[in-house]
């Protein structure tokens, strides 16, 4: 059979498409320059040091961050382009618990900690309380002790924890540290 152009054309590998460009994100930024760009993210997304996804203008990023970072809402990254995005925690499915003495409050602490549970701290006009994201068998818990627990949508900024980064212990080789106080 002879080769024709018609023939050859069977066999040519088409020219691949070039992948869309992905801006990297290297680095957080704590100087003064405006952010330019948002990253909006969940907590779960948050703790992660590699994630590939958007910014809210809609260009791909990578994100490669130091191992163990946390980002948190208002911090501020420095692109490899040079732009400046500031880090948005995302509103989450939360639950919040509230109970009617300090004890209890501190008592309903101690058994989301003990389950290594991230937990959000605040006070606000109604009082103090816990927040975690939603979880229907910590839900069940916190109410058998007693507490007043409501649903709410909103971002989600637990605690850091004792540990930096992530949850180790010294003298694993993780090289993880206690935090010290302010001052020390």
């Amino acid at each position: 059979m002879p080769m024709t152009p018609d023939t050859l054309a069977d066999f040519v590998i088409p020219t691949p498409t070039p992948a869309p460009a992905v801006l990297l994100i290297e680095a957080l930024y704590d100087g003064h320059l405006p952010a330019t760009d948002t990253l909006e993210l969940d907590f779960n997304a948050r703790t992660k040091s590699r994630l590939r996804t958007r910014l809210a203008s809609g260009v791909e990023i990578g994100l490669f961050l130091p191992r163990g970072t946390i980002l948190r809402g208002g911090q501020q990254l420095r692109a490899r382009d040079g732009r400046i995005v500031v880090v948005r925690a995302a509103a989450e499915d939360l639950l919040e618990a509230r109970c009617a003495t300090p004890t209890e409050l501190a008592r309903a602490a101690f058994h989301l900690g003990n389950r290594h549970v991230a937990v959000q701290v605040g006070r606000d006009a109604g009082g103090d309380w816990l927040r975690l994201q939603a979880d229907h068998v910590l839900e069940g818990m916190l109410v058998g002790l007693g507490a007043l627990v409501s649903s709410l949508r909103a971002p989600f900024e637990p605690e850091a924890g004792a540990y930096a980064p992530g949850h180790q212990h010294p003298g694993d080789g993780s090289g993880a540290r206690i935090h010290l106080m302010a001052g020390q």
